[in-house]
């Protein structure tokens, strides 16, 4: 089963969600940013911090959450009983494999913290919570952002604050530490970014192709970013968190956590510091930047057909770009032209893909086995999907 298209929502001629995928784009171009261009120098951002850092992660993480909507139905949630198993037996097959080739891509030891292995959690996160309607999983994200951040600070007194190495197959030996690094202390961990999650399901119920749900997240994302941003200026200025924290910890740059020696870090929004208002943030930039591609590819349909020929296939750009960036770090920081060259790459692959008609090729093994497992334990699930968005 799958998402209900309107008239009004332009897509590709695979059945893909153009201004979906132009969102995509921009997640993974941002991402490549991050992990190559310089995030601070001279003890002011760059560009790339102001605009990359911790939100073109988030927007990838929310758009995974809308992905894992429109696998489960979009919006016709799965039926109860054996749909409902299959549906979740199909997305647990996803995280598995998502998860272990993120494990795996982790050996080649790339300068980068690769996020795939916390998105297979998330996936079993995801499996009970199918069947809930866009308003409980909106509560859901909100609770989440509110409430994990609190929880993350009590359950890691204690710990280090810093993720440590990432965690590759090896780590399957030691399950229980695994987990903890995945939930917990690693750099992308799934306590916190349950929010994105939970806030990309919301999103993937709605009717996509209204332009006033377009307009709504569009808006709506850039009110509660702002609002967070300012929250949290108003709490760490004179007299506030800043004072206990101190100015210079505060714009420190975090992976994945924070301290936990003050209930004070819960006011900061630092990028990466998964805290109720870093989290808010990035979740509202993240719902901006999916209304303005919905727009956008409503509005200006060939604007959008090559970023969205990029991001048509993210799992497969995702894991080249590892794999090149492990082989060829570049020649030191800020190194434009390897940005530059990893974005024309993806590029140029993404349009080759189009151009075919073809799927990339971990997204149809990642589907592939998914599909086979729901229709195993549901007979009545369709052979192929008439329309494919993930």
């Amino acid at each position: 089963m799958t998402a209900v298209l309107t008239a009004d929502l332009p897509t590709s001629r695979t059945g893909r969600i153009l201004g979906v995928d132009a969102a995509r784009a921009l997640a993974l171009v941002g991402m490549f940013a991050t992990h190559i261009l310089p995030l601070r120098a001279g003890g002011a951002e760059t560009p790339t911090g102001l605009i990359a850092d911790g939100r073109a992660s988030a927007l990838f993480a929310v758009l995974a959450g809308l992905g894992v909507a429109f696998s489960s139905g979009g919006t016709r949630r799965p039926a109860c009983g054996r749909a409902h198993l299959a549906a979740a037996a199909a997305l647990l097959t996803r995280g598995a494999l998502v998860g272990l080739l993120g494990l795996w891509l982790a050996g080649f030891d790339p300068p980068a913290a690769v996020i795939l292995a916390y998105y297979g959690l998330l996936f079993v996160v995801a499996t009970p919570l199918l069947r809930l309607p866009a308003s409980a999983l909106a509560v859901g994200a909100v609770l989440a952002c509110v409430l994990a951040p609190m929880a993350s600070l009590v359950l890691r007194f204690g710990l280090p604050a810093r993720p440590g190495k990432q965690p590759g197959l090896g780590a399957l030996a030691d399950p229980g530490a695994l987990l903890r690094t995945l939930a917990l202390t690693g750099y992308y961990p799934v306590l916190p970014w349950t929010t994105y999650l939970l806030a990309g399901m919301a999103v993937g119920r709605l009717d996509l192709g209204r332009w006033r749900v377009a307009v709504g997240l569009l808006l709506g994302g850039v009110a509660l970013a702002g609002l967070s941003a300012v929250t949290s200026l108003l709490l760490l200025g004179p007299g506030g968190g800043a004072a206990t924290i101190g100015r210079a910890a505060v714009q420190q740059r975090r992976y994945g956590t924070t301290p936990t020696d003050t209930w004070w870090w819960l006011a900061v929004d630092t990028p990466h510091s998964g805290m109720p208002l870093d989290l808010a943030h990035t979740t509202g930039t993240a719902l901006a930047v999916l209304g303005a591609m919905l727009l956008l590819a409503r509005w200006a349909r060939p604007v959008v057909l090559v970023p969205a020929a990029l991001g048509a296939a993210p799992l497969t750009r995702y894991t080249l770009h590892v794999i090149a960036l492990a082989a060829y770090p570049g020649s030191g920081p800020g190194d434009a032209a390897l940005w530059l060259g990893h974005v024309l790459a993806a590029t140029a692959i993404g349009v080759t893909l189009w151009l075919a008609g073809r799927r990339g090729p971990l997204e149809s093994v990642v589907s592939g086995a998914a599909r086979w497992v729901r229709r195993l334990l549901d007979p009545a699930t369709p052979a192929r999907a008439p329309t494919r968005y993930t």
